[in-house]
């Protein structure tokens, strides 16, 4: 095995373990689930005390659903965020028909310190037959709602604004009946670039807020700011009042109410209109730990003060994410789930086991 800068570099056929660089099939070198091993991070998956609730179980991902939408996916070469970012929702949400496809490949240029998403630098390359392979695959599931998202690509002049466009006009001309939501990077907060997504024909544009204000670093890569996000939300509401805007905070990585409270003010007074949250979940050793665990009744209790604020949903659960159930947002119902029908008897009200 070689070695890069220090870091082990996998070669060979064997896969690469998580947090070591490897060599991939377009020939540059990437880190396994984003963060390099060792990066000073405690061995716990969580903050001493703290132990999994039983609200965090998810269905193993089986099912004829599940198999039939993977074989799709790999059959036209797409990564999906599902797969890639370890989603608890994975078995669900394809068994059901749905997936959000990742765009513009599988490594990202930035190391978000809660992501699991492979990081490196592609040095350009793009799939140019994505745009019509993405499109194909809408059409094969019958989607009436898909999700676009992707990876960072600072590696690249726009950021990839204009493949990310030309992947949703792809998916519009041969599935005009398809609703469209674009889950987009930042794009360093190029708003000539937010433009360019936010024209291409979507009926919701997503940026994720991911954290409060005093912990976006470290939480997120050096690259990503707090200010920057609430400014290509506000840009996308005010260029196209008509579509929906939608971000997304993780829960449980050392937050106060109070914090929580004034970033959907943020939000709100971005113009953004629709908010999830979900519980954050350690992808791997080498990531940040989990702080604490956030109750159904504290989902719901949040979800209550978004609305007060004035959003026009709130998506709030445990295993929600930032795509999870995004079909059913404008349903007034949050998006179908029962909080109060998950067992928080085991724990305190910060989440302790007792």
């Amino acid at each position: 095995m070689a070695e890069l800068k220090g870091i082990p570099v996998v070669t060979e056929a064997a896969p690469a373990r998580s947090g070591e660089k490897y060599i991939t099939n377009q020939g540059f070198t990437a880190v396994r689930d984003g963060i390099k091993a060792g990066h000073g991070m405690p061995a716990s998956a969580t903050a001493p005390g703290l132990r999994k609730p039983p609200w965090l179980k998810a269905r193993a991902p089986t099912g004829a659903g599940f198999q039939r939408v993977r074989a799709l996916v790999k059959e036209h070469r797409l990564a999906t965020v599902c797969e890639e970012a370890k989603c608890p929702n994975i078995g669900e949400c394809w068994n059901a028909g749905t997936a959000t496809i990742m765009l513009m490949g599988a490594v990202c240029t930035r190391a978000c310190r809660f992501c699991s998403v492979d990081t490196g630098n592609p040095h350009g390359w793009l799939d140019a037959a994505e745009p019509e392979n993405a499109a194909r695959t809408v059409e094969l599931m019958k989607l009436k709602y898909v999700v676009l998202t992707s990876v960072d690509r600072d590696d690249l002049p726009d950021g990839g604004a204009a493949h990310y466009a030309a992947c949703v006009r792809a998916i519009k001309r041969r599935n005009p009946g398809t609703a469209v939501e674009a889950l987009t990077p930042d794009f360093q907060g190029v708003l000539r670039d937010v433009t360019t997504v936010v024209d291409s024909g979507i009926e919701v544009f997503a940026q994720n807020i991911e954290t409060v204000r005093r912990l976006t670093h470290p939480v997120r890569d050096p690259r990503a700011g707090y200010d920057q996000t609430l400014t290509v939300l506000t840009h996308a509401k005010r260029h196209r009042p008509d579509v929906l805007t939608k971000s997304s905070l993780m829960l449980g990585l050392g937050e106060t109410d109070a914090e929580i409270d004034a970033t959907l003010a943020d939000l709100r007074a971005a113009g953004v209109d629709i908010v999830t949250l979900g519980q954050y979940l350690r992808p791997t050793l080498n990531h940040l730990p989990v702080q604490r665990f956030v109750t159904p009744a504290e989902f719901d209790r949040y979800r209550e003060q978004a609305l007060a604020h004035g959003f026009l949903e709130c998506v709030s659960g445990p295993l929600v994410r930032s795509s999870y159930r995004a079909e059913q947002a404008l349903n007034r119902n949050n998006a179908g789930l029962d909080n109060a029908g998950l067992d928080s008897a085991a724990v305190d009200n910060r989440g302790f086991a007792t």
